[in-house]
């Protein structure tokens, strides 16, 4: 059995992989993540996962390497995780105005190969309007600072979602079908 990697400490994506029978260690990148936007926004997420897969690749002399990076659009604005409670406030009323694009870029390193695969996967999510009363008290439940659009839609923030065009996981922050096709082109097969 290989050895997977996953460059990331999202507990949200480590659930995912152990959702469909992965087994992995994590190693946390050390890059830092572009955040402005220049051209089309796949290209943006999918540059900063090949960042992290290959910081954390360089650190293995075997396996395969996973890297993701989660980004929610509105308009040409990313919306990234918060770094004060008044940036979670005033991305989470952001979103439930206009519909926002989720954007995951993922890369995937087989370092006995050498081989690097990327892809991208995008996902339409709407939500109800929220009340500054709503977003309060949801902020009191869970903590906005490591989620992308400072929520989650597989906790309570996913009684804010009104409907999601496209692949559910993506959102979460791991589009498995996508990865697994990329899994399989390095020989990892998941069924």
């Amino acid at each position: 059995m290989r050895r997977i990697i996953l460059a990331s400490q999202s507990k949200a994506r480590r659930r995912l992989l152990k959702q469909i029978g992965l087994e992995f260690t994590v190693a946390k990148s050390r890059v830092r993540e572009r955040k402005a936007l220049s051209g089309r926004c796949s290209d943006f997420v999918i540059a900063n996962a090949v960042k992290k897969a290959k910081d954390v690749a360089g650190r293995f002399d075997s396996g395969v390497v996973i890297a993701a990076d989660t980004v929610v659009l509105v308009r040409r604005r990313i919306i990234g995780k918060p770094k004060t409670m008044r940036d979670a406030v005033a991305a989470l009323k952001t979103l439930s105005r206009e519909p926002q694009w989720v954007y995951t870029g993922i890369a995937v390193i087989d370092i006995d190969k050498g081989k690097l695969h990327t892809a991208y996967e995008k996902t339409k999510v709407y939500m109800y309007p929220l009340s500054d009363g709503q977003i309060k008290k949801y902020f009191r439940k869970i903590s906005p600072f490591d989620k992308a659009g400072s929520f989650d839609v597989q906790g309570p923030g996913s009684v804010f979602i009104d409907r999601i065009e496209g692949c559910f996981y993506n959102v979460v922050g791991l589009p498995l079908a996508k990865l697994a096709k990329i899994l399989g082109n390095c020989g990892i097969s998941i069924l």
